[in-house]
């Protein structure tokens, strides 16, 4: 019968032998150094087998916090993910799901980096000890989401219209609920943001002239998105007061003026005075204004 024995202490029950075969006792998890005696069932004369066995327990890596993750907008540069600490001697590998992501980083004895990551799942990080090949997982995981920018949609509206008047309409095509919409002249806001109704929005009269934009941005997540095309407002000058006389003999004849140039001439009472529509030559007709 053979009895294992780690230091002076049985460890088990004794085992019986078989001619020509070895044994084995198991697997021994508690560290020390290991010898058999070996006992004769009959005789009980009984001998130390040759040599000895020493089993060393090695810890696992010490464990830190998977830091980082988050969502980030589509098409920008992604969210990072680090270590909380790590250790010398022990090399740290990332997980997207169960994929390794890039090649082990080594400890440092501070905090790590693996830089900003794009591919949205859940990263996890598996340390291994460089010497022992003991493996653990770190604590906890960062999740990586791609959050969608706000859907393009095409500006409406912009024109021309006099001074003085009530201006021209600026609006949107099409809005998202959930997503507020900016307008901009120029780089200047123009009024509070609009949200976002399903349909058609509309920025009111505008009167201000120059190049209008909407900036869409989703009120969750913060992601935002340029609007398509621009419109532009143009504010055309009215007509100053028409040059010449103002008082015309009947049956005289005068050319008026007027800044700008062009345009269509009309007169309000033909009774009185007729005008030629483009080219501003007064006939006296009869006294009257």
């Amino acid at each position: 019968n053979y009895q294992l024995l780690r230091g002076a202490t049985p460890v088990g029950g004794a085992v019986t032998g078989t001619t020509g075969s070895g044994l084995n006792f198991g697997l021994q998890t508690t560290a020390g150094s290991y010898t058999v005696s070996a006992s004769d069932a009959t005789t009980g004369c009984s001998s130390l087998m040759s040599g000895v066995i020493s089993i060393s327990v090695n810890p696992l890596p010490a464990s830190f916090n998977v830091t980082g993750g988050g969502g980030y907008c589509a098409g920008g540069t992604g969210v990072a993910v680090g270590l909380s600490g790590s250790t010398v001697g022990v090399n740290y590998q990332l997980f997207l799901g169960a994929t390794a992501t890039g090649a082990p980083m080594a400890g440092t004895s501070t905090a790590l980096t693996f830089g900003s990551f794009t591919t949205a799942g859940t990263y996890t990080i598996v340390a291994t000890n460089a010497t022992t090949g003991c493996v653990s997982n770190m604590s906890g995981s960062a999740t990586v989401t791609v959050n969608p920018l706000p859907t393009t949609f095409t500006i409406t509206g912009g024109g021309s219209y006099c001074a003085g008047g009530t201006g021209v309409s600026v609006g949107l095509i099409n809005s998202q609920t959930g997503v507020n919409y900016q307008l901009f002249n120029g780089s200047t806001t123009v009024g509070s943001p609009v949200s976002g109704t399903g349909t058609i929005i509309s920025f009111g009269l505008q009167t201000a002239a120059g190049t209008y934009t909407i900036v869409a941005t989703n009120a969750t997540t913060g992601c935002q998105s340029t609007m398509s095309g621009s419109v532009t407002v143009v504010v055309n000058p009215v007509p100053t007061a028409f040059t010449g006389p103002t008082n015309l003999c009947v049956g005289s004849t005068t050319t008026l003026g007027s800044t700008p140039t062009g345009g269509t001439w009309t007169s309000t009472n033909t009774a009185a005075a007729t005008i030629g529509s483009g080219s501003g030559f007064v006939t006296g007709i009869a006294a009257g204004n």
